[in-house]
Formats: C-alpha cells, structure tokens, sequence
C-alpha cells in the first residue's frame, strides 16, 4: 500500500465490483457463450456469428444514441435486437428472441463467486464502516452473497451516468446522508473510479493491477485489495 494523500475521517467505503472484489475476465466470457448458445438454439440464423457481430451492433448504436452506453445492459439488449432484425427476424420476434438471449446473458454474469478471503475482509470492514457498491456494469451484490454486507447497489443507467460521471458518486452520498469527502471509493480503474471519485469530492483507493504511471494520485495506491485490512482498528 502506497499513502499519497492523509485521509480524511472516512464514513463509508464504496466499492467497485468488477476486477475489484473477483477477476471479471472469466465471468464476462463464459456470459459470453451462454448468450451465444442461447442465439444460436432460438435462432438457428445466428450460428454464423460471434461476440463481435452483436459488439457491432451495439457500436452503432451508441453512435445513434451515445448516451444509451451509460446503461449497458439496455445496450446489449437493444443490440442483440438490432443484429436479430439484420439477419432477418421480424421485429416482434427479434425482440422476443433477444430478451432471451441477453436473460442468458445476464444469468450468467450474476454467477460469481467472492472468495472466502475477501467476503471476511468485507465483513470485518462493514462492522466499523458502512459499505456500499458503486458498478458500472450489472453484477448483483446479493446473488454473489454478500449482499447482507452491504447498504445498497448503484448500477449505472438505473443510477444515473456511468463513472467517472459524478452522478452516482453525488446520489450515495445523498443516500447515505454524508458529505462526498466521508465516503472512501476502492476500484481497479484509474479513469472512472480514481478520477471519477476525486472529481465528485470522494476520497480514492487504486486497486492497481499493472502498476501504471499517471499524473492523477488517488490517496491510497493498493497491489491487493485484502490491504484494507489497515483500515481496521482493534
């Protein structure tokens, strides 16, 4: 652990989830297949494709409607849709049979497990501070268990604009009844949750995975996030 900055009394620890709290990569891809074999049962026109057929389309439209990438599961549902009608669905069905697809999808993604080691260190942080998660992506705190750990759930769309937009940032802080500069946020990327957090008013810890240069300190640089553990008095 690095301390760039001396922290403030801290309230509450937000956290980001992906590649923070587990290793994202394998949920993502195995989320990946499950929607894929969904497509390819539901319609057999679909076999030919791959994951990047349906990013295409999502790519489009986002440049028809940049703002819908601050709600990604919408994004990934509208555009399982929009490459459904392309390979000639109706849209009715397409709209059927994409709801479907993105449902495998999202089941998938859900299925995630905290390690023992991280679900007794969020425990022993939750008995001196109130936690909160604050998610770009759709992960579910109660369906990876420890839900009961936490206070509540911003997930970007739902919340408000994705980080390192300041709106979910300003709403936890609304909810929890604390001033931005109480709440200490712990996430792995640099732009959305060091630079998002500092630019709401947060405090800020850098899950650091590759040990990168930036011009932009957080006030806490960590290697592993079990090194909150400091954070704990006897």
């Amino acid at each position: 652990m690095q301390i760039f900055k001396a922290l403030a009394p801290v309230q509450a620890l937000s956290f980001d989830l992906d590649d923070t709290l587990y290793d994202n990569s394998p949920v993502i891809a195995a989320a990946e297949q499950a929607m894929l074999t969904a497509l390819f049962e539901l319609a057999p026109q679909s076999n030919q494709t791959d994951s990047d057929f349906w990013w295409q389309h999502r790519l489009k439209l986002a440049k028809l409607e940049p703002e819908i990438r601050h709600d990604i599961g919408r994004w990934r549902l509208l555009g399982i849709e929009a490459g459904l009608v392309e390979l000639g669905l109706a849209r009715k069905e397409a709209k059927k049979v994409a709801q479907q697809g993105y449902d495998a999808f999202l089941d998938a993604r859900t299925r995630i497990t905290v390690t023992p080691d991280i679900t007794e260190l969020l425990a022993k942080l939750a008995s001196q501070y109130r936690l909160i998660a604050i998610t770009n992506g759709n992960a579910c705190i109660n369906k990876m268990g420890v839900g009961e750990l936490f206070q509540f759930s911003l997930q970007a769309g739902p919340a408000g604009k994705m980080k390192p937009y300041p709106d979910m940032f300003q709403l936890a802080a609304e909810r929890l009844q604390l001033t931005p500069a109480q709440i200490l946020h712990i996430g792995d990327s640099h732009r959305a949750d060091v630079m998002g957090a500092l630019a709401a008013g947060c405090q800020a810890a850098w899950l650091d995975h590759h040990q990168q240069p930036v011009s932009i300190l957080p006030h806490i640089r960590l290697t592993d996030v079990r090194q909150l553990g400091a954070l704990i008095t006897a």
